[in-house]
């Protein structure tokens, strides 16, 4: 009987798993809380609680082929260290994998959620037609990938693919998790979209919007699904918090073109649900800062096929043959 594998993909508020068979499907799916802010023990005990639930559900360890981990970076997949992802307080060099495999007597693999959630959608998502892209997915924070020739491009130490820490605005005074000022994370991800709602309806106390009322007039209440929500109702704050969105996203974007001339760009993640206001937004504003426009105009840009679960396809994929086949190329 085929071994089945757990796929781990850790996030800053929850953690998703899955059972997925050696042909890709996925059998099981299963969310938790991250409950970051009860700080590292909290969270590493969410995670192993989630493994040992899915063991079980699977049929026990002997059913159990390898667990797959994907988490923020930055991190090292060829050592399995977590170094220190900003969205996981208390996550400072630590031996993730030594810990798993110490715990379940199974072998486990890490990778970085971008790079993992991109191999995925290259193996059996979006982006199947092509060898090289460019993931990003934009929810809680900005995560990414890059994917060559069906296989991800770690760097020398590991920890390449951090785009959603390059800044765009140095200037900006939104300073990121990171510590730098500016990144495509502080100003384009789910929680930078509410904050710029919220400061906005601020500074301009009489302006009206549907976000006023729907969280009677207390703003720390807004969500980026309201901000989606009141712009379809037509409301000018929205539409204008999801325009800057994605101008904001078209100018990282054009970068990421003028230095990887990817094939295609895969865009996931909560906010990419937004859809085509989001995506037109990105479309105009890419081929005005790069200074590849003639191509750059012409690079698709698709969106992730396999939206909420691609991390645990991505974190699977590294116990699949198609993943190992892709590490090994």
């Amino acid at each position: 009987m085929e071994k089945m594998i757990i796929g781990i993909d850790i996030g800053g508020t929850k953690i998703a798993g899955g059972l997925v068979n050696p042909k890709g499907k996925l059998l099981k799916a299963v969310t938790v809380p991250t409950e970051a802010a009860g700080g590292f023990d909290k969270s590493l005990g969410q995670v192993m609680a989630l493994i040992e639930q899915l063991i079980s559900q699977g049929g026990g360890r002997d059913r159990i082929r390898g667990i797959g981990i994907c988490a923020p970076g930055p991190l090292n997949p060829h050592t399995g260290l977590v170094i220190n992802p900003p969205n996981l307080p208390g996550w400072k060099n630590v031996q993730l994998t030594k810990r798993v495999e110490n715990r379940f007597k199974l072998p486990a693999r890490l990778e970085n959620d971008g790079n993992a959630a991109g191999l995925a959608e290259v193996l059996f998502g979006a982006a199947t037609a092509y060898h090289d892209i460019f993931y990003t997915t934009v929810s809680t924070g900005v995560g990414t990938g890059i994917i060559i020739n069906k296989k991800v491009y770690h760097g020398k130490n590991g920890v390449a693919g951090e785009g959603g820490h390059v800044s765009i605005d140095y200037h900006s005074p939104y300073r990121c998790g990171c510590g730098t000022l500016g990144c495509i994370e502080a100003l384009a991800a789910g929680p930078a979209m509410v904050r710029r709602a919220r400061v906005k309806l601020e500074q301009e106390h009489t302006l009206p919007s549907l976000l006023r009322e729907r969280t009677q007039n207390h703003l720390s209440r807004i969500t980026p699904e309201m901000i989606e929500a009141a712009a379809k109702a037509g409301d000018a704050v929205a539409k204008f918090i999801i325009e800057e969105t994605g101008f904001f996203l078209g100018v990282w974007l054009a970068s990421m073109i003028s230095v990887l001339d990817p094939e295609a760009i895969v865009i996931g993640g909560g906010v990419s649900r937004i859809g085509k206001p989001l995506f037109d937004k990105i479309r105009e504003t890419i081929p005005l800062y790069t200074i590849n426009r003639r191509f750059a105009k012409h690079t698709p840009l698709l969106a992730a096929k396999l939206r909420k679960n691609v991390g645990v396809f991505g974190a699977a994929s590294l116990f699949l043959q198609e993943g190992e086949r892709a590490e090994k190329n």
